[in-house]
C-alpha cells in the first residue's frame, strides 16, 4: 500500500481535505451542542399543528359513517334507535346496480335510489307480492310484513291500498334470499340460480326474473363477496396462530444465529457466492456454445423470421446463441477482472463484515432497537389513518327531498335541491308526488372547516411522511452512535462505554432532533413531489400523448433516483452527526467528501454487503417458508391432535403469513447489521486519515484489517513509556492503560502484574 502519491493527494483535495489527527478524539464526542435549532422549532410547530388537526378531526368527524350502514333517512343501523337492527335492507336491489355507479354508491355508504330500512335479520327466502293484493278490497296487513316496512309506517292503521304502498315504497314488493355482507343485505347468487317456478316480478316469468336478478346484482354482490373468504381465513388464523408464532420465532432465531456466525462464515459465504456466480457464468458460456454448435448447419436468419411475439422462434437462430455467448463472456470477463484488481478491497469488505458481527455480538441490545422503531412507526401510521378517517367523515349529514318514483304523480317540482329533516318530514305535504321522501344525500361541505378538508388531508399526509422519516432517522443515528463507540474503543470490549445504545439514544434526542428533522424534511419534500407526479400521471393518463408520457416517465424516474440518493446521503450524514455532533449540512458534506475520496471501496463494500444480506434473507425466508409449507400442507405430521392441517380451509394463508413475517423479521435484524457495517466503514476511513500507526497516532482498526492493508501499530524502543501499548510478555498484563502518550519530558513508570496463568 505504502504512502499516497502526490497526484493521489491532489485528486483527494478536490473532495475536501482528509481528517486531521486530534489527540482528544476517541469516539463519539460527548461535549456537543444542539444543532439545526430552527428546523427543530419548525418540526415541533408542525407536530403541534398535527395534534390540532387530529383534535379538530376528532371533534367534527364521525367514523360511524364508515363503520355502520345507514337507512334512507341517514340513521345508523345497529345503534341508537335502531339498536338490534345491524343490517340494512334494500326494497328494490335492482336500482342499486342499474340506477347508480356501483363504486360511487359504495364509497357513499351504498346509498341507492330505493328505500332502505334497518332490519335485525336479512331475508332468507324468495317472496313476491301476491297478485291478489292488487284487488280493491285487499288488506295491506295480509300481504306485507311490518318488520320490513318503513319504521314510521303502520300497516294496521293505514288507509293506503297495497298498490299505493308499493308505488310509494313504504314496503317492499319482493325480496330474494340475502346474506349480510358488511351490514348490507345483498342477494345470494347461488340461491338466485335456483329460483322457484312460482316466483316472478312484475308479471315476468320465473326464468326472466332469474335473468334480470342475476344480471342486475352480480356486480353488486361481487363487490362485497369477500366476507365469506375473510371468515374462512379468520378461522384458519384462529386454529393455527400458535404455529404461525412458532414459525416467526424460528425466523428470528435463524436471523440472530446467522448474524452472530458471520464473523466465522463471512469469508466462506462471500467467496462461495462469488465462485458460484463465476460458475453460473461459466455454465452459461458452455451452454450457449453448445446450442450454437448444434445449430451450425442451420441456415435460418433474423431476416427470415422478422418480428414475432413468439420468443422460442428466435432460439432456433444460430446468431441468437452467438449474441448470448458474446454477452455472457463479456460479463464473465468483467467479473474476473474486477475480482483480480479489487481483491484487496473485497478482503477489506469481508473484514469489516466480520468486525460488524463482533460489534453486534458485544451489543446485543441493538438487535432489539428495531422493535422501538416498529412501535413508533405503528403509532405514526395509526394516527395518520385515524385522522384521515375522522377528516373524511367530518360534517353533518345533508338531507334533500327526492322523488323515488318520478313517474308517479306530478313530481316535476322535486329536483333534489330542497333540504329537509327526516324526523320532521311529512309526505302528505307533497300530495302531488306520493313517492317524495327525505333522503340522505351527502355530508355538509359548506362550513369553514369542511371547505378546508382537502387541505387538512394534504397536511395530514405531509406531516405523516415527515414523522415516519424522522423515526427512521432517529433509529439510524442512534445505532450509528452505538457502533461508533465500539470502533473507537481502543481495547475491545474493555473500553466500550456502558449502555452505549441508551447513551446514543439520549444524546441524539437531546442535541440532534433538528438535524434529524432537517434530513427527514428534505426526503419528505422529494416523496411529496413523487406523490404529486403519480397523481398527475393517473389523472391525465387517458389525455396524454406520447411526448407527455415520455416526459412524465423521465420525471418519475429522476425523482425516484433522487429519493434513493437522498436516503444514501442522509444515512451517512446521520453517522457523522452521531460521531462528531455537527449540524446536518456539515455532516452531509463531510460524509460525502469522505466517501468520494474512497469511492471504489464504497462501491465494493456496498455490493458485497448487499450480496451477503440478500443471501441471508433468502436463507431465512426460504428456509422458514419451506418448513411452513411442509407443516401446514400436512407433509410434516405432529403427533396427537394438537394441529390438523386438513382442518384448514386455505393452508396457503398461514404459509404466506409466515413468509411475510419472516421477511420483516429478517429485514429488521439485517437493517441493524447493515447500519453497523456502514458506521464501521466510515470510522475505518476516518481512522486511515487520522492515524498512521505510530506510537502517537495508533490505528483503532482490527488486526485483521491492518494485516490486509499491510499496516501495523509501531512499538517504540522503550515500550514501557507508553501505557496504551500491550505488554511485551504474553503472561503479563498492563496495570494501567493510557490512550495518549505522555509528554516527552515526563517519564512514567508502568507496573506490570503477572497474570494468574
Amino acid at each position: 500500500m505504502g504512502k499516497d502519491k502526490p497526484e493521489e493527494k491532489a485528486e483527494n483535495s478536490e473532495y475536501g481535505e482528509p481528517a486531521k489527527y486530534d489527540p482528544t478524539f476517541n469516539g463519539p464526542i460527548h461535549n456537543r451542542s444542539c444543532t439545526d435549532i430552527i428546523c427543530c422549532v419548525l418540526f415541533m410547530l408542525v407536530l403541534a399543528g398535527y395534534l390540532v388537526v387530529g383534535l379538530l378531526a376528532w371533534l367534527y368527524g364521525d367514523p360511524r359513517h364508515v363503520l355502520y350502514p345507514r337507512n334512507s333517512t341517514g340513521m345508523f343501523c345497529g345503534i341508537g334507535p335502531n339498536e338490534g337492527k345491524p343490517n340494512v335492507f334494500y326494497f328494490d336491489i335492482l336500482k342499486c346496480a342499474t340506477g347508480t355507479n356501483i363504486m360511487a354508491a359504495t364509497l357513499n355508504g351504498l346509498q341507492c335510489p330505493t328505500t332502505q330500512v334497518c332490519v335485525s335479520e336479512c331475508p332468507q327466502n324468495f317472496w313476491a307480492l301476491n297478485p291478489l293484493a292488487y284487488l280493491p278490497d285487499a288488506s295491506p296487513a295480509d300481504y306485507f310484513q311490518q318488520e320490513l316496512c318503513v319504521a314510521s309506517f303502520d300497516l294496521a292503521t293505514t288507509h293506503l291500498t297495497p298498490t299505493q304502498i308499493k308505488d310509494q315504497e313504504l314496503c317492499p314488493f319482493f325480496y330474494t334470499p340475502t346474506t349480510p355482507i358488511l351490514g348490507r343485505c345483498l342477494p345470494s347468487l347461488g340461491s338466485i340460480s335456483t329460483i322457484p317456478t312460482n316466483f316472478s316480478i312484475g308479471g315476468m316469468t320465473a326464468n326472466q326474473t332469474a335473468d334480470i336478478l342475476q344480471e342486475g346484482t352480480s356486480d353488486l354482490v361481487s363487490s362485497f363477496n369477500a366476507k365469506e373468504l375473510g371468515v374462512r381465513i379468520f378461522e384458519d388464523f384462529a386454529s393455527s396462530w400458535q404455529w404461525i408464532l412458532l414459525g416467526l420465532f424460528i425466523a428470528m432465531l435463524v436471523s440472530l444465529i446467522f448474524l452472530l456466525l458471520l464473523r466465522f462464515l463471512a469469508p466462506i459465504l462471500i467467496w462461495g457466492l462469488i465462485i458460484g456466480l463465476l460458475a453460473v457464468g461459466a455454465f452459461g458460456i458452455w451452454y450457449c456454445w453448445r446450442e450454437y454448435d448444434q445449430l451450425k448447419n442451420s441456415q435460418t436468419t433474423f431476416q427470415d423470421i422478422g418480428l414475432t411475439t413468439d420468443i422460442k422462434v428466435y432460439l432456433q437462430v444460430r446468431d441468437t446463441w452467438l449474441a448470448f455467448l458474446i454477452i455472457v463472456s463479456i460479463v464473465e470477463g468483467i467479473i474476473l477482472l474486477t475480482l483480480i484488481f479489487l481483491r484487496t478491497r473485497i478482503l477489506i469488505a469481508i473484514a469489516l463484515i466480520k468486525e460488524a458481527s463482533k460489534a453486534v455480538g458485544h451489543m446485543m441490545s441493538t438487535l432489539l432497537y428495531p422493535l422501538i422503531t416498529f412501535v413508533l412507526l405503528v403509532v405514526c401510521v395509526s394516527y395518520w389513518g385515524i385522522t384521515a378517517l375522522y377528516l373524511a367523515t367530518s360534517g353533518g349529514p345533508v338531507y334533500k327531498v327526492v322523488a323515488l318514483n318520478a313517474t308517479q304523480g306530478d313530481c316535476q317540482g322535486i329536483n333534489g335541491t330542497e333540504s329537509c329533516d327526516p324526523l320532521m318530514f311529512n309526505s302528505s305535504s307533497y300530495s302531488s308526488c306520493p313517492s317524495a321522501r327525505c333522503i340522505f344525500i351527502k355530508y355538509n361541505d359548506e362550513g369553514l372547516f369542511e371547505r378546508n378538508l382537502a387541505n387538512l388531508q394534504i397536511y395530514n399526509v405531509v406531516a405523516f411522511l415527515w414523522c415516519v422519516n424522522f423515526v427512521i432517522a432517529l433509529g439510524q443515528c442512534t445505532l450509528a452512535g452505538a457502533f461508533a463507540s465500539y470502533y473507537w474503543a481502543f481495547s475491545k470490549p474493555a473500553d466500550i462505554p456502558t449502555f452505549p445504545l441508551t447513551q446514543s439514544f439520549m444524546r441524539t434526542l437531546r442535541y440532534h432532533v433538528g438535524s434529524l428533522a432537517f434530513g427527514a424534511l428534505i426526503l419528505t419534500i422529494v416523496q411529496v413531489i413523487r406523490i404529486i407526479l403519480e397523481y398527475l400521471d393517473h389523472k391525465f393518463r387517458s389525455a396524454q400523448n406520447g411526448c407527455t408520457r415520455f416526459i412524465m416517465c423521465c420525471l418519475k424516474c429522476c425523482f425516484w433516483c433522487l429519493e434513493k440518493f437522498i436516503k444514501f446521503l442522509n444515512r451517512n450524514a446521520f453517522i457523522m452527526i452521531a460521531i462528531y455532533g455537527k449540524n446536518f449540512c456539515v455532516s452531509a458534506k463531510n460524509a460525502f467528501s469522505l466517501l468520494l475520496r474512497n469511492v471504489v471501496r464504497v462501491v465494493v463494500l456496498d455490493k458485497v454487503t448487499d450480496l451477503l444480506l440478500l443471501f441471508g434473507k433468502l436463507l431465512v425466508v426460504g428456509g422458514v417458508g419451506v418448513l411452513a409449507f411442509f407443516f401446514f400442507s400436512g407433509r410434516i405430521v405432529i403427533p396427537g391432535n394438537t394441529f390438523q392441517a386438513s382442518a384448514l380451509n386455505y393452508y396457503w394463508m398461514p404459509i404466506i403469513t409466515v413468509v411475510v413475517g419472516s421477511y420483516l423479521i429478517a429485514q429488521g435484524f439485517f437493517s441493524v447489521y447493515s447500519m453497523c457495517v456502514d458506521t464501521l466503514f466510515l470510522c475505518f476511513l476516518e481512522d486511515l486519515e487520522r492515524n498512521d500507526g505510530s506510537a502517537e497516532k495508533p490505528y483503532y482498526m482490527s488486526k485483521n484489517l491492518m494485516k490486509i492493508l499491510n499496516k501495523k501499530n509501531k512499538v517504540p524502543k522503550n515500550a514501557q513509556d507508553y501505557g496504551h501499548l500491550p505488554s511485551p510478555a504474553p503472561t503479563q498484563r498492563l496495570a494501567a492503560i493510557f490512550l495518549h502518550p505522555p509528554p516527552s519530558e515526563v517519564k512514567l513508570k508502568i507496573t506490570f502484574i503477572p497474570s494468574s496463568d
